[in-house]
């Protein structure tokens, strides 16, 4: 049975949480976060493992963009 990914944005919002809530959670700003979801901006190991905290997910449970798969995230 395949496993059911879902985007960084769509991991936020069933967390209840805004882009400004995860910016702040995280120390970091607003355009980070908009630019990873958009694919834009490539994340840092620690900063998928943050998020999948955050949102209650595993790793496996995120579908990143394209772009941001140059990180090697295993």
């Amino acid at each position: 049975m395949k496993r059911l990914q879902i985007s960084l944005a769509a991991a936020r919002v069933n967390a209840g949480l805004t882009q400004d809530e995860v910016a702040e959670k995280m120390g970091l700003n607003r355009a980070t976060i908009i630019a990873w979801e958009k694919g834009k901006k490539v994340l840092k190991i620690w900063e998928l493992d943050a998020l999948c905290n955050i949102y209650n997910l595993t790793r496996d449970d995120i579908f990143l963009p394209q772009d941001s798969t140059k990180s090697r995230v295993m």
